[in-house]
């Protein structure tokens, strides 16, 4: 599975390029629009606020968008020349790459069959505004800052409390300046063209930003276009007969590609961000699940997650970041730090869920077979996890794993859906916290099965037993406290009063991915995430229609997020739904169609039944770490593909959907191992593998503490 040479944007909405901390949100023309929150960012912070060109004092029509590669693209347009009556044009083409910093290359061409002059002028501005200021419509704030030109460059320059920063534009052909405009003028004959490139670098307090693409350099060999080559030329080759998914995989190599942060200290091990344009930046429940859902094509990931994560790991009280020892932080930020090295920022511990999910993943590469004394080396941090939470989760020893920010400033919700009206009760109303979630009690059951497997590899029996006891008995309270019998599923959580919040939700399709469901249970819960009331046509919904405080274009309630999908079809495909899953997938890969193959963070969860096209929610990330992994987990449902590699043992089994008759998945790293999945009808085949792994021809069961 690689990615194109060049990948068509849709028609319509902003256009984002990604490489790493850098980002840049612009228009499709190109332009970047000082009353629109779009800009260049880098390290949370906006670097460019206008960035706009006119021929003639018009701005141009955009044609086309391309992507072409990690924070590259190609925009086209035209330009007609005024009060000419001519339909001939002048064509514009843009091409530009971000990557600590800007570089864009233009080109003007003359298809007039007569000579033509035109002033080309590049307006170009800084606020140096904080991201959040951006989304929330206050940038563009009017702080103080200098400019000076000198021949070709432009240098922008800002001191704002102790950090000075300096923006310099440099041009390879020099412009005339008027009112903070470039202007050249121009003189082209009938097929003439004008080139002149564009380079754009930062200075945050006297340390000069190398860029990664420069004027005069191949692009192809600055260093983002190299990892990005070795990147989707590692990827596995995916064929088949399902042009959706095909598609859909290509895009999510792509843009996890671009996603991937490289931490200077240790770039042989980068982690991701969990998405653009608002969120580029190491998060922990999100990268966690990224890698988890990532696994099937580079482990990696996960490596450099989980060892980044450990590193960042609490170690001690406080109240403002909600940090405490062992816990998995929420989320870094850039906000006015100096250097791009992971941990420079600011730190946020508000989440009650990425801990038990860092154990949980930890388990799952040991299964894969990568680097054992990795596993090892991190066995400490994953206890760590495990003692936060009974010392600290647990908040009341009640057994179960509660949330309530220590701060005004905090998240109210910290489960991952953490809008501050994202847990209500089936009335409407919102319950107090403290608040111990569904899921999140079954991510503690997947820690404490994931650590008794971990014991059980390093020969600690006592270990083993300590935790399958503890997996056990949360199993057996989770269901006396949880299950609704009256209305036949299980509660989204429990209040400050440990009564149930009753509400119908998507949250108990991953209790059945962590596999805390009892199988005589698992139907019943199957059976209402497929209903009307959750299922949009295009996946499950957040929230149930039938639920007073539905509504299919709020963030949590009611809209349909496809990793939270992918979780879903995941627990489905475990306890035997197949039919479900695929019906989960299919709708998933319908839905991507209408955005080229990239599904976006979230969308509305209005019925297919109503609107025939997946309606888009306004504010979504694209692309968003999960939501491009989730064709990836997609692609490991269908085949079943359940490595043990410690144990010699490889659970596979193939079901692909009905009007899928090929697919075929090769070069999926497995220890060192490149090892080939082949399904063509009924038959299927693994290549790669040597006498020392087993294949086992059926599905794997849901994980227990004491097996498989």
């Amino acid at each position: 599975m690689t990615g194109e040479a060049a990948v068509p944007e849709p028609a319509s909405g902003p256009v984002t390029l990604v490489q790493g901390t850098t980002f840049c949100l612009s228009g499709r023309s190109g332009d970047i629009r000082p009353d629109f929150p779009e800009g260049l960012f880098f390290l949370d912070t906006r670097l460019l606020s206008d960035w706009q060109l006119r021929v003639d004092g018009v701005h141009p029509e955009p044609l086309a968008v391309t992507t072409d590669g990690p924070g590259a693209a190609t925009f086209v347009s035209r330009l007609r020349p005024p009060g000419s009556g001519r339909s001939d044009s002048l064509l514009l083409v843009r091409h530009r790459w971000v990557g600590r910093g800007l570089r864009e290359d233009l080109l003007v061409r003359n298809h007039c069959p007569e000579p033509v002059t035109a002033e080309v002028a590049l307006s170009c501005d800084v606020d140096f505004a904080d991201l959040f200021d951006v989304k929330q419509g206050s940038g563009n704030r009017p702080d103080a800052h200098t400019s000076e030109t000198r021949g070709a460059t432009l240098e922008l320059r800002q001191r704002r409390q102790r950090h000075a920063r300096t923006v310099t534009v440099t041009f390879s052909e020099t412009p005339e300046w008027h009112a903070g405009q470039a202007v050249w003028r121009l003189r082209l004959e009938p097929g003439g063209t004008w080139t002149c490139c564009a380079g754009l670098s930062v200075d945050i307090d006297g340390d000069p930003i190398e860029p990664r693409y420069r004027c005069g350099e191949p692009p192809a060999r600055a260093l983002p276009a190299r990892r990005h080559a070795s990147w989707t030329e590692a990827a596995p080759r995916v064929r088949g007969d399902h042009p959706a998914l095909l598609q859909a995989g290509r895009r999510a190599i792509e843009d996890l590609g671009s996603l991937r942060i490289f931490d200077p200290q240790h770039p042989e091990r980068p982690v991701v961000a969990a998405g653009a344009p608002w969120f580029m930046t190491l998060f922990g429940r999100d990268s966690i699940l990224t890698a988890w859902m990532a696994l099937l094509v580079d482990p990696t990931i996960a490596l450099g997650v989980l060892e980044a994560l450990a590193r960042l790991q609490g170690r001690r009280i406080d109240v403002e970041s909600e940090e405490q020892p062992g816990r998995i932080l929420h989320e870094v930020r850039f906000s006015d730090a100096a250097s791009g090295s992971l941990g420079d920022g600011r730190i946020y511990y508000g989440s009650i869920d990425a801990t038990p999910l860092f154990v949980m993943l930890l388990s799952e590469m040991a299964r894969w077979g990568d680097e054992p004394a990795f596993v090892e080396r991190l066995l400490p941090h994953a206890d760590r996890a495990l003692q936060w939470i009974e010392e600290y989760g647990d908040r009341d020893d009640d057994g179960f794993v509660e949330y309530q920010r220590a701060t005004p400033a905090g998240l109210r919700n910290q489960g991952w859906k953490d809008a501050a009206d994202a847990i209500p009760a089936a009335d409407g109303s919102l319950p107090d916290t403290p608040i111990a979630l569904a899921e999140v009690q079954a991510y503690v059951y997947g820690a404490y099965v994931a650590r008794a497997h971990l014991a059980r590899e390093a020969g600690d029996r006592g270990t083993q037993r300590r935790y399958a006891a503890k997996a056990s008995a949360l199993r057996d309270a989770f269901e006396a406290a949880f299950w609704l019998p009256d209305k036949g599923y299980y509660a989204i959580g429990l209040d400050a009063e440990k009564r149930p919040i009753d509400a119908l939700a998507s949250n108990m399709g991953h209790c059945l991915w962590a596999g805390i469901v009892r199988p005589e249970r698992a139907r019943l819960v199957a059976e209402r995430l497929m209903s009307d009331e959750l299922f949009s046509g295009w996946g499950v919904r957040t929230l149930a229609t039938t639920m007073a405080a539905y509504n299919p274009l709020s963030y949590h309630r009611g809209s349909v997020w496809p990793h939270d999908n992918a979780l879903i079809a995941s627990g489905l495909m475990r306890y035997g739904f197949v039919d479900e899953a695929h019906r989960i997938i299919g709708a998933m890969l319908e839905a991507a169609e209408f955005t080229s193959g990239r599904l976006p963070e979230l969308f509305s969860g209005v019925a297919r039944t109503d609107v025939g096209v997946p309606v888009p929610y306004p504010a979504s990330c694209s692309p968003q770490a999960w939501a491009a992994a989730t064709p990836l987990l997609f692609l490991r449902l269908l085949l079943r593909f359940d490595p043990q590699v410690r144990r010699g043992r490889l659970w596979c089994s193939p079901a692909l959907p009905h009007g899928m008759e090929r697919l075929s998945v090769e070069g999926i790293p497995l220890d060192g191992r490149r090892v080939s999945v082949y399904v063509e009808g009924g038959e299927w085949r693994v290549d790669g593998l040597d006498d020392e792994i087993e294949v086992i021809r059926r599905p794997r069961e849901p994980l227990t503490a004491e097996a498989p």
